[in-house]
């Protein structure tokens, strides 16, 4: 093929399939995730920011913590907040009494029975009765036509629950030809309204409820004197509770000894700095490598593109608290958010003992050299071409590229943890030199003068101080609404064992995860997923042969690829092997009633078993999220495709279900993630998960130019009065469109063969048409004005609405089974194709 490269055959890992890897937590963020996708710095960090490289994992959806830096460590969580259950014994379904079914009178079990056949009964009336209103858009006869000689009604428990939220979800009062997503989701919309202190509610939002009920259930039954991993996020999450009040006691204390121990800043009364000693290149190592926190770039140890078998150290652009570059330079719009910024940031000050006249002028400062940060931030939409984000250098070359800080210094500080030396001869990739280019010019601005020297510590004590408040008091806690408000509409308060359970989570998640693989997880609903997965995959594979603008070569090496696609489904076996479960945790100490110095161990943790990945081969079959996490996600350098256990369950997913529920939820989402492997950053990696050009040049431009349809298309969407970004979420809105049609294929072959396709009571429409409905229904959601906005600038997945609207319009198979006309906004004349 032209303009191509040899393939690198992978090496293979020392580390044996499902054994622990070298790095231990939840966030090693791979490639492609469904909801939101960045390059992690630090795959287990939570405090320090990102790797910007914004395809670098494709999520099904946007994971709070990713959607902007700021937050990722603050008490907010959008979903919706419950109360303690009373009484001593707390947790998922304690404290709750049953009466078992001998225990009872004769009377009482004949009216147990007669009352629950009269309930069903009534069910099933008022379902059909509510579906057959309003269905005059409906091309479907009143009542439901088996598809097979052999189908029947489900009245499993799941079936009844399917069929009750199905029903409750739409307004048939709308015409599916006109908004096929109000038509599915305006019923759930109308019945629920987003919580009280939350900015956005959504099917999603109740599996996240539902998962962390269960966590704190099995959490709180761990034996803490068992030593082991599991006995760890116990204490961990018992810490965070803090049912002694030693967090609210220690008040500022412990954020306080860690700026003394940085060298002091300024503004506070309480510590010391010495100016005359002032030097950046310590501080920025102190700050980035000894606490493992932001600074003003970001870096990592991560998989080399180029080579996806080795490691190699990548730098990135980074030091942005607010969630995009825009909250800084575009003011007038910004306006509110940069005033509550502000607000915030000088309350923190004063929380540490700062005056507030003085800690507000140092925080203007710091918000202005943030803004120069910003001006020399490259946008994310701008990012999205790998082969030009791929910049390989020696340190040696880099240290003139970049001269503000001593290169070779700096990294062999951080991997003098793990007794690794760093020669100047050290390869490392950057992913946006210029930034660092116009970086150096900004340090010499802010180095001429003791104020600007003031204003360069003050932002990296502000950078210490915004990821660590986080594990203070409730008043350090308390100061972040402000900001939230003016962000996302609303507060943002939980309770605190949610917030608990969620940290715990993301320190210690498959300690977590084993909990919560026991809890709930059966292993049909993996079987059962490997074959839904190789049938959406043939379906893709089989429409590769109709597409007219790929060439044979280009084609034949598609097959190839998507063949090669692994994936892991569930949970990785060795969590629930309790040796090697607690293995993966050992070098983690964690002390009760130690709350914030827990998570000062935890950074340095993470950055340990990150540094030692350098050395080591890559592990192919390690998980990136937590099997609670309700996502997915595909990983460019690894060609894997993975699907936690906190996803494979209602409505995405039930064994009872009718094929075309799971075809319509979870298969969309498998051929999402498949799809990405060809989306436009997913197609420049090879089978092998390296950085190489295998598509013919002709076939490239072809491509591109039905991207750019695509990318027309959904910018064309309007929202709150705002434009969508089609070129920021591209890579996104080509998997939607392409897993909906595969999967929608792999369903039509699953009915052709099956014996029995059961249907759910009380609906009246055909297993098609319900694919369709189900697919919808998952993205039923709300959300607030703010919200909306902050998704529409930062998100690189698109708004729920047109996740659904986008890609049925462009599927003329929807149109079919709905009778939309040519020319209605379901069916438009003129329709988007990729895959």
């Amino acid at each position: 093929m032209e303009a191509s490269t040899p393939e690198i055959i992978p090496a293979q890992s020392d580390t044996p399939e499902d054994t622990p890897s070298p790095s231990p937590g939840p966030q090693n963020m791979t490639k492609f995730n469904w909801l939101k996708h960045s390059r992690r710095n630090n795959p287990f960090v939570k405090s320090r920011p990102s790797l910007t490289r914004d395809n670098s994992s494709a999520d099904l959806v946007s994971r709070q913590s990713s959607s902007s830096d700021f937050f990722q460590n603050s008490r907010m969580n959008l979903f919706e907040t419950l109360p303690k259950p009373e009484g001593q014994n707390q947790g998922y379904m304690k404290g709750v009494s049953f009466i078992g079914w001998h225990q009872r009178t004769k009377l009482e079990r004949v009216l147990l029975v007669t009352t629950a056949v009269l309930f069903l009964g009534i069910l099933l009336t008022a379902t059909l009765f509510l579906t057959t209103r309003g269905t005059a858009y409906l091309p479907v006869p009143p009542c439901y036509q088996p598809e097979t000689k052999d189908a029947s009604v489900c009245l499993s428990s799941s079936c009844i629950y399917t069929a009750s939220e199905v029903i409750r979800a739409l307004d048939t009062n709308q015409d599916p030809c006109d908004d096929f997503y109000e038509f599915a989701c305006g019923g759930w919309i109308r019945n629920n309204p987003i919580p009280e202190g939350k900015s956005t509610w959504g099917i999603f939002s109740k599996i996240e409820l539902q998962n962390q009920l269960i966590i704190r259930y099995a959490l709180e039954k761990v034996n803490v004197t068992d030593g082991g991993a599991e006995a760890k996020a116990r204490i961990y999450y018992d810490a965070c509770i803090d049912t002694n009040e030693t967090i609210e006691k220690m008040g500022e204390k412990p954020l306080l000894s860690v700026i003394k121990e940085l060298g002091g800043w300024h503004i506070l009364p309480s510590t010391t700095v010495q100016h005359h000693k002032w030097n950046l290149q310590s501080l920025l190592q102190d700050v980035q490598n000894t606490y493992n926190l932001g600074g003003l770039f970001n870096w990592a140890v991560t998989e080399d593109d180029r080579n996806s078998s080795v490691h190699v150290i990548v730098l990135d652009q980074g030091g942005l608290n607010l969630p995009t570059r825009d909250n800084y330079l575009n003011k007038t719009a910004h306006k509110k958010v940069l005033d509550a910024y502000l607000d915030y940031m000088t309350r923190i000050c004063m929380l540490l003992g700062a005056n507030k006249t003085e800690a507000r002028i140092q925080m203007s400062r710091v918000i202005q050299f943030e803004t120069e940060l910003a001006n020399i931030t490259t946008p994310s939409e701008d990012r999205r071409d790998e082969e030009g984000l791929y910049n390989p250098y020696t340190i040696r070359q880099w240290q003139k590229e970049a001269p503000f800080l001593n290169w070779t210094l700096f990294f062999n500080n951080a991997f003098s943890l793990v007794n690794r030396s760093i020669s100047d001869t050290e390869r490392i990739v950057v992913y946006a030199p210029d930034y660092f280019r116009n970086l150096t010019k900004v340090i010499a601005k802010y180095s001429k003068t003791e104020e600007d020297k003031r204003t360069l510590t003050s932002y990296m004590m502000w950078q210490v101080s915004r990821s660590l408040s986080t594990y203070l008091s409730k008043s350090f806690r308390d100061a972040t609404k402000i900001l939230r408000k003016a962000l996302f509409g609303s507060e943002g308060t939980e309770e605190s064992w949610r917030y608990c359970v969620t940290d715990t989570n993301n320190a210690i998640g498959f300690a977590v995860g084993a909990m919560f693989v026991r809890e709930v997880f059966h292993g049909e609903a993996k079987t059962q997923g490997e074959i839904m997965i190789d049938n959406i995959r043939s379906a893709f594979k089989r429409n590769l042969e109709h597409l007219d603008w790929m060439d044979s070569e280009t084609r034949n090496a598609a097959e190839v690829k998507a063949d090669a696609i692994t994936d892991m489904i569930g949970f990785p076996d060795y969590i629930l092997h309790k040796e090697e479960l607690d293995k993966q945790y050992e070098g983690l100490e964690v002390k009760p009633n130690e709350y914030f110095q827990n998570n000062i161990a935890f950074n340095k943790f993470s950055l340990t078993n990150d540094l030692k990945k350098l050395d080591q081969p890559v592990n192919k079959t390690k998980w990136g999220m937590t099997p609670s996490t309700v996502n997915a996600y595909y990983t460019p350098t690894k060609n894997q495709i993975v699907f936690p256990a906190g996803i494979l369950q209602l409505p995405f997913y039930d064994g009872d279900n009718p094929k075309s529920v799971n075809y319509g939820a979870m298969g969309v989402v498998m051929g999402h993630e498949l799809t990405h492997a060809f989306d436009d950053q997913g197609r420049e990696y090879d089978r092998f998960g390296n950085l190489n050009q295998w598509w013919n040049n002709a076939t490239i431009g072809r491509f591109k130019k039905r991207a750019e349809c695509i990318q027309k298309q959904y910018s064309d969407y309007k929202m709150e009065g705002q434009h969508l970004n089609g070129k920021q979420t591209l890579g996104e809105n080509i998997a939607d469109n392409g897993g909906l049609k595969a999967a929608f294929h792999a369903y039509l072959d699953y009915s052709k063969t099956a014996r029995v396709n059961v249907t759910l009571p009380g609906l009246n429409y055909n297993h098609r048409q319900l694919f369709f409905i189900s697919f919808a229904q998952v993205w039923c959601s709300a959300m607030t004005k703010e919200s909306t906005k902050m998704q529409i600038e930062k998100d690189d997945h698109t708004i729920a609405k047109y996740r659904v609207i986008g890609p049925i319009s462009n599927l003329k198979e929807f149109s079919n089974e709905f009778g939309c006309s040519i020319g209605t906004k379901m069916n438009p004349e003129h329709k988007c194709e990729v895959w």
